[in-house]
């Protein structure tokens, strides 16, 4: 009798797991029908979230209190959902640059409003009761900077509790007593798989509540869940997860709900491949975060072994938006050999509704044990000084209409412009725009300054890299190229 009820137990557990990689596979595949359209770049704010709020006041199966203003006013709005016993809280942008997750609980909304997977929705608003908190901080997703406007991080503020933010976090906290909270948050594009050219897409952590690191019932419940997520991103981003270290932060907010009794998950989306906008990030996010609600709803986590959780990769910090290995460097009159790491850093455009490159070189010699989400290895090719191109044109349409790829192919890297428009921030052609009386500094490769330089090999220039970015001189082959600069 006991063989047959091991038996039992080992075919519906399978068979429930079954399920849920037949519910995650449909979700992935049916995405596109619960995006948020009116959700499609990063810096949303805080105006662009409530008309879909509004939308669910009406709707009889959400309900929405308005339970706190941030310091300029800005409603901050729980939406709920199930009648449950187990209780789950969502909250996301605590870092107001950080909005991945706000758009994914909105894609979440869209799908559990809809008629579709109507048992698997049933077994989850059944034994759950859902309780999301998007948009934490508007001010600053009002500027698209991680700290609100009181210049705090509120992600510090969980003991003094000096931030109104902070406060309602707290004050939803203790009166939902959730079994479960998923802190939602973004991070670098930088960060890596440790020991690995592959980007930490998602990051994850089950927050320590003392400095020893103990685990308890409701840190190893965290555990477990994060344990089920990581084998679903596995299936669409192999080997691009990443485990934050779990050193205790007295001040955080994660590990203080770890503390007060909530099993919480810190999710992190970092950065994916030519997903400049994380629009393939936010969908695994919603695809994770609703299949982990149903593993919750469904308790099959509790079969998910603790020592599993170990075995994700840690979080590392080596990746480079270009890494060009083993170039030439000339310097006074010898050849060295360089390895160079360079970045795109994002400037915000006024309104803070989109942005423009301003890149830098963020270290060199030896970067062996660096990545970049690409690479190149210019073994034989000499890095040499892009030129000014001798003649005047008269405005940025004259320089539309040069042949681009014909002038870095005979080295020149800049090209003077009479008239610049002041309101002008970037060159939208793959080569700088200089003024009239710009003067070029002299050249030189060094950690902090524009990565702008041209390859050379056998007499020929191979390729050009011009504010951070790589072209192939001899390749159509269309690039990620967004914007070169403007020297006036």
């Amino acid at each position: 009798m006991r063989v047959f009820f091991s038996v039992l137990f080992l075919l519906t557990s399978l068979y429930s797991t079954a399920q849920q990689q037949d519910l995650t596979t449909s979700l992935y595949e049916t995405y596109e029908t619960y995006k948020e359209p009116l959700l499609e770049k990063r810096r949303i704010k805080h105006k662009d979230i409530q008309p879909l709020i509004e939308k669910c006041k009406t709707n009889p199966k959400f309900k929405v209190a308005k339970v706190g203003t941030s310091i300029e006013g800005r409603s901050l709005s729980l939406i709920s959902i199930g009648e449950g016993e187990t209780d789950v809280f969502l909250w996301s942008q605590m870092h107001g640059d950080e909005p991945t997750a706000t758009q994914a609980i909105f894609d979440i909304f869209n799908f559990l409003n809809s008629d579709d997977f109507s048992s698997e929705k049933q077994e989850i608003l059944a034994n759950c009761t859902l309780h999301f908190l998007p948009m934490l901080n508007p001010d600053g997703a009002e500027v698209f900077q991680r700290r609100n406007l009181l210049g705090i991080d509120i992600n510090r503020d969980a003991l003094r509790l000096q931030s109104p933010e902070g406060q309602t976090l707290k004050r939803v906290r203790d009166s939902l007593d959730a079994d479960f909270g998923f802190n939602l948050h973004d991070q670098s594009t930088y960060y890596n798989a440790e020991r690995t050219e592959k980007p930490a897409t998602i990051s994850y952590l089950a927050p320590a509540y003392n400095y020893e690191k103990e685990i308890n019932e409701k840190r190893g419940n965290a555990m477990k869940v994060i344990v089920f997520m990581n084998n679903i991103i596995q299936k669409y981003a192999p080997g691009q997860v990443g485990r934050y270290n779990d050193d205790f932060e007295p001040r955080a907010f994660g590990d203080n709900i770890q503390k007060w009794g909530t099993s919480t998950i810190l999710i992190e989306s970092g950065g994916y491949h030519n997903d400049v906008e994380k629009q393939e990030i936010r969908k695994l996010n919603y695809v994770s975060i609703l299949s982990a609600i149903y593993t919750i709803a469904k308790e099959n986590y509790k079969d998910i072994a603790i020592s599993e959780y170990d075995k994700i990769p840690e979080n590392d910090r080596k990746l480079f938006d270009l890494k060009i290995e083993n170039a030439t460097y000339p310097l006074s009159g010898k050849d060295y050999i360089l390895d160079i790491g360079m970045n795109r850093l994002e400037v915000d455009k006024k309104g803070h509704n989109n942005f423009w490159y301003s890149s830098r070189i963020l270290d060199q010699g030896d970067l062996s044990t660096y990545y970049g989400y690409e690479t190149l290895d210019a073994t034989g090719h000499a890095i040499v000084q892009g030129k000014v191109y001798p003649k005047l044109l008269s405005s940025i349409e004259a320089l539309g209409s040069l042949d681009i790829r014909a002038l870095l192919k005979s080295g020149y890297a800049y090209v003077r412009v009479e008239n610049i428009p002041t309101t002008k921030l970037a060159s939208p052609f793959p080569i700088h725009m200089i003024g009239k009386r710009y003067e070029v500094p002299d050249f030189s490769i060094e950690v902090g300054l524009n990565p702008t330089f041209l390859l050379k090999k056998d007499g020929v220039f191979t390729h050009a890299v011009i504010n951070g970015f790589l072209i192939d001189l001899n390749s159509d082959k269309k690039t990620n190229f967004k914007n070169a600069m403007i020297y006036r």
